[in-house]
């Protein structure tokens, strides 16, 4: 039986075709005619020659050989790896919503309209703020754009403050997200609770401060309890203060950034709201504000007036557009259609189950490994593999190891505050069983570094390639196929 490990060039062979189509009926034109001659090709590209059938099976192969939610557990701290309902894959593939364009006549697509106009005033409620703008395509470029307003605000009103707070915990998006809106980051250190140490905070707070940086719970999992404190500190100086919505599975139906102190916020769609997420998007990274912030929401705005939706440019005080047409509208709809799905009562019940699931699997694991911070944890929690690593075996190893198991291991680089981290984020959508599976996995692998270190050490065994040297192949990756590539192959086959 033929095993589709190869590369695709490597079950190639000459004439091999997987396509039939007819004749050309368009007369042949010389290429010369069209394009310079230097950039002709001398010879026909090597492309690879294989039936439909083997490619079929090839990619469907490759497929297979993926990780994803659909087929296994995927407790990616801070990513909220948690399933897409296929309702909502169905809802995005209505004929009404795939069939038409951008440049209709706002008339013909009043139902597209409105459905965006209605995710608005629900993003809008969900998170305590006075509007939204489902523009941003990505949570990082969410960020961006809260920034930008958060600039042009305080430009509109006389101020040039230049630097943006940051806890140390913070996702790394933040202080990328604010140097690139023009701004300098400062840190702000955590206390010995993992939260945010007030001190500090009031140390770096002036005249030149125009944000801080936080997603509430942090990214330890760890609700900032003085929430409000750090709301008064902040805007008492005359700054802004922005949520990261990163962990807003923890909150939904329980509280709101609004009900926080918040001036604005982006959610990651793909994060709370099951759109797909990973391979590079398309994403969604909506952005909500208090009224004073409203004027420099990004334009064209969805509105409604009287029982019709329309598209607004006239707002002369707007950052402009951050992303062509209105989103990415097919993420939209998912992320509609799971809103309307869960209702209120259902997006509540979303964020207990998550802090309950957290919490059990917290509680299963700590005896086997470090825990800088032992308190009841939200939507994830963060151990630390620095017991293990005085005896050789650093997280890497034990996330290779997990690998082994058939699970996607664990965040083990962030958060940077805690070393050798085990950054764990079970998500509502797990069932006790598949829990409980992953406790033991866990409990194994930290008892082999007790006893066969070995074992974790050369993980991982089963997965069709083995460890890599990352260094070699982050220096010298290969990039493309060549001849020497299969030729060198075949030598490490001998």
């Amino acid at each position: 039986m033929v095993e589709y490990n190869e590369l695709i060039f490597e079950i190639s062979r000459p004439g091999r075709v997987g396509s039939s189509l007819p004749e050309s009926d368009v007369d042949a034109i010389d290429l010369k005619e069209k394009i310079p001659q230097h950039l002709i090709r001398d010879v026909a590209a090597e492309l690879p020659e294989v039936s439909e059938l083997q490619l079929i099976r090839h990619y469907t192969a490759l497929s297979n050989k993926n990780h994803g939610i659909d087929n296994g557990f995927y407790p990616l701290g801070s990513c909220t790896m948690k399933y897409n309902p296929k309702i909502n894959e169905d809802v995005a593939r209505l004929q009404g919503f795939t069939h038409i364009h951008p440049y209709q006549p706002v008339e013909s697509v009043q139902g597209a309209l409105k459905l965006l106009y209605e995710l608005q005033e629900d993003l809008a409620e969900i998170t305590g703020m006075d509007a939204v703008t489902l523009q941003p395509s990505a949570g990082a470029q969410g960020e961006w754009t809260g920034l930008m307003m958060v600039k042009a605000y305080l430009e509109h009103n006389g101020e040039k403050r230049t630097k943006v707070l940051v806890p140390d915990s913070a996702h790394g998006t933040n202080p990328a997200s604010a140097t690139v809106a023009g701004f300098k980051t400062v840190t702000i250190p955590s206390n010995e609770h993992g939260l945010v140490d007030l001190n500090e905070l009031r140390k770096h707070m002036d005249s030149d401060v125009a944000a801080l940086m936080l997603t509430n719970p942090n990214t330890l999992g760890l609700f900032e309890k003085e929430i409000i404190e750090i709301a008064k500190i902040v805007h008492d100086s005359g700054g802004l203060l922005y949520y990261d919505g990163a962990n807003a599975n923890a909150i939904l139906g329980k509280t709101t950034p609004g009900q926080m102190g918040f001036d604005l916020v982006h959610l990651n769609l793909h994060k709370t709201f099951t759109t797909p997420h990973g391979g590079g998007g398309p994403g969604a990274g909506p952005v909500g504000v208090k009224s004073k912030l409203l004027p420099y929401l990004p334009v064209p705005r969805i509105e409604k007036q009287k029982d019709n939706y329309v598209i607004d440019y006239n707002h002369p005080l707007s950052i402009g557009r951050v992303k062509g047409y209105y989103g990415n509208f097919g993420i939209l709809v998912r992320a509609y259609t799971y809103i309307r799905t869960m209702g209120p009562e259902g997006l509540r019940q979303v964020s207990e189950s998550a802090v309950l699931h957290a919490n059990y699997l917290r509680k299963k694991l700590e005896p086997y490994f470090d825990a800088p911070y032992s308190q009841i944890c939200k939507h994830e929690f963060v151990l630390s593999g620095s017991r293990q690593k005085k005896q050789g075996v650093r997280t890497l190893d034990m996330a290779k190891r997990l690998l082994d198991f058939g699970y996607h291991p664990p965040t083990i680089y962030f958060p940077l505050n805690v070393e050798e981290c085990l950054m764990i984020e079970p998500t509502e959508t797990e069932s006790k069983e598949t829990l409980d599976a992953f406790a033991e996995v866990m409990i194994q692998i930290a008892r082999e570094v007790e006893e066969n270190p070995d074992i974790v050490l050369n993980a991982p065994h089963t997965t069709i390639i083995g460890r890599l040297d990352e260094v070699q192949a982050a220096r010298q990756p290969i990039l493309r196929y060549t001849k020497e590539v299969e030729l060198e192959k075949e030598t490490i086959k001998l």
